[in-house]
């Protein structure tokens, strides 16, 4: 197996993180940019993996960043942003690529890997986080000169993450009831280990040049079936109150003004659209993709249904 030195934007968050760990398993050199170096001790320790501290949107620090490597894969991307107009998500989608594609061409680097998301379409999209997101696959794709891949997962879940976590932390804090907004919206969860292995496998494929790749786990859900899931493994028996479309319209205009963005507009907006995949699991990557319920007892602190899939296990 050839080794390469990999730089990798957003590498210290949720999938970059992991992709790191299991890229260094293979012996890849590796480095990671990132505001704040020393709150990511988990990379630190990494045998192979540089953390270097720096703003990606300088071009300045970009351009050391990507010297001497010969593989750089972009996980960068937000879901909600400071500002209300869209400029937020052009910035870390549209710009920040155009970015990277100087910078690669500048030193010689053709392999590009890139994250792109489950819905976008630069001219379609129902949100900003939609069309912004296709406008940055479809800049990569068109770079002339580079060999680029792009991936298109649904919701990504498994330990750490902040979508299962987050609605387990809110159901803990939420008396009696919980009220939902977007209850028919539909989703097709992927596995974070099925996310990163695809990376690290398309890295050498040339097969794998020029395509972009949906990702999506074996089983379709609507949001509501997924937070009554979450409530039953976290051991937080709660009801669900799904709220109709003009209710949770107006949850995301006053959650659009509270502290983090729980839930925005552009969210809202997200969730009109099924998070689907048009197609199975890609093939070449050779991966059966993981089911939920394997992975997410393990990690939202439901003892009871810990132990149960322990027992079934220990049929086997």
């Amino acid at each position: 197996m050839t080794t390469h030195t990999i730089a990798i934007l957003g590498g210290s968050g949720f999938v970059g993180s992991r992709l790191c760990a299991r890229l260094a398993r293979d012996g890849h050199t590796i480095r990671v940019l990132t505001r704040h170096r020393d709150r990511h001790r988990d990379l630190l320790v990494l045998p192979t993996v540089e953390v270097m501290e720096g703003n990606p949107h300088d071009p300045a620090v970009l351009d050391g960043f990507v010297a001497g490597c010969d593989v750089v894969i972009n996980l960068v991307g937000i879901l909600n942003e400071r500002q209300h107009d869209g400029s937020g998500f052009e910035r870390a989608h549209v710009e920040l690529p155009g970015k990277i594609i100087a910078a690669c061409r500048a030193h010689g680097i053709r392999r590009l890997l890139h994250m792109s998301a489950l819905g976008a379409d630069a001219d379609h999209g129902a949100s900003h986080y939609q069309r912004s997101k296709g406008r940055g696959e479809n800049l990569v794709l068109a770079a002339d000169g580079l060999d680029v891949t792009t991936f298109r997962p649904s919701v990504i879940f498994g330990p750490g993450d902040s979508f299962l976590r987050r609605f387990a932390g809110l159901l803990r804090i939420t008396p009696l009831m919980f009220p939902l907004a977007c209850p028919t919206a539909r989703f097709q969860t992927v596995y974070v280990g099925d996310v990163v292995e695809c990376y690290a496998r398309a890295i050498d494929d040339a097969h794998t040049y020029g395509h972009s790749y949906s990702l999506c786990g074996p089983r379709v859900y609507t949001f509501l079936e997924l937070v009554r899931y979450t409530a039953r493994v976290a051991g937080t028996p709660r009801l669900i109150l799904p709220l109709p479309d003009w209710a949770s319209r107006m949850q995301a205009e006053i959650f659009e003004w509270l502290p983090g963005k729980p839930f925005s507009r552009d969210n809202y907006l997200s969730t009109r659209h099924d998070n689907v995949c048009p197609e199975p699991f890609p093939e070449v990557f050779g991966i059966t993709p993981t089911p939920l319920e394997s992975i997410a007892p393990y990690y939202l602190g439901g003892a009871g249904e810990r132990r149960r899939y322990e027992r079934l296990r220990g049929r086997d």
